[in-house]
This record gives structure tokens, C-alpha cells and sequence, in this order.
């Protein structure tokens, strides 16, 4: 009896299982035939309080790492992986932005919590197209809850809006 059990625990278990990605497969799967690169860039304090201003949520370091895709010479498009806290655990989303500001796609590469807690990629589509100069990315505005998953909404969006954030301070004339 307690064999079967134990047996299904195992095939649930393994069914759960997620392959994340990392950083560079991510951007080489949305920008194919380009290259990436990595900048780290300690941003000043100034540059900081913008960031937080326009993100409207705390930046919580200097020290930024962007992915940059190119094709020659050409930005094709940028990625920041912000890493925060859901409820206990740590979360990492990869937010491709495009050389406009707006956001390209959303990946999760990292989720430390239980899946059944995890955004599904459907959800994470809803972002596409969207910028911070024209949206609010707020949850139950702009943004649905996720029935269940209300912590990792509210975290994926509040980093959506600190990638934008860091993109228009950065790339996109500030202010």
C-alpha cells in the first residue's frame, strides 16, 4: 500500500519539475544570430533615486548587469534579470526589453517557491509591448492578479517597472 503511494508522490513530484533557462540562452532565443554581452555598471546614487522615482519601488543595489544583444554594431535589444523576493524564497525574471523601452518578453529563470505558486507563461505574455512611460504595470489596474500567486503578481510586477526603469535611466534619456 504504502509502495503505490510512494510511487505516485514520485511521478507528481517529477512532473512539477521546470527546465529554467539562463540569461544568455534566453536573449540568444529572442534575438538569434546575435551577439550578447554583459555590462555590469555601478549606477550613482542619483541615478539610483531615478530609477526608484520612476519604478516607484526600491532599487535595492548599484550594481547593475545588463545583457545587451547586438547585431554588429547594432543594439537589437537589452535584458535585466531582477532577482527579489516572493513570500520566503528568491525568484530571478529575465525582462527583454527593446532598444523603445518596451518590454519584449518575460521569462522566469529562477523560482524557489513551490510551482503551483509560479507565473505560467500565458500570464507573463500580458507584459509584452508595454513601457513606462504608457503603462502603469500595477496589479489589478493594467495587470491581472493571479489567482492563488498574489506575491509573485506583485513581485513580477513591481520588477517589471524597476527593468523599465533602469532601461529609461540608462538607455532612454532619464527623467
Amino acid at each position: 500500500m504504502i509502495i503505490p503511494f510512494l510511487l505516485a508522490l514520485c511521478i507528481v513530484s517529477f512532473s512539477l519539475e521546470r527546465d529554467f533557462s539562463t540569461p544568455e540562452r534566453s536573449m540568444k532565443n529572442f534575438f538569434p544570430g546575435s551577439t550578447i554581452e554583459v555590462k555590469n555598471i555601478v549606477i550613482t546614487k542619483e541615478q539610483k533615486q531615478q530609477i526608484q522615482r520612476i519604478a516607484r519601488t526600491r532599487l535595492s543595489t548599484r550594481l547593475i548587469s545588463l545583457y545587451v544583444a547586438k547585431r554588429g554594431e547594432e543594439v537589437v535589444g537589452y535584458g535585466y534579470v531582477d532577482i527579489h523576493r516572493v513570500r520566503t524564497h528568491n525568484e530571478s525574471v529575465l525582462f527583454v526589453i527593446s532598444p523603445e523601452g518596451k518590454i519584449l518578453g518575460v521569462e522566469v529563470l529562477s523560482f524557489n517557491e513551490p510551482l503551483e505558486y509560479m507565473a505560467d507563461e500565458e500570464w507573463l505574455e500580458i507584459f509584452k509591448g508595454k513601457s513606462i512611460d504608457k503603462d502603469q504595470l500595477r496589479l489589478g489596474r493594467d495587470i491581472p492578479n493571479i489567482t492563488g500567486a498574489t506575491l509573485t503578481a506583485r513581485a513580477i510586477a513591481k520588477a517589471s517597472r524597476r527593468a523599465l526603469a533602469i532601461w529609461k535611466v540608462l538607455f532612454g534619456g532619464g527623467n
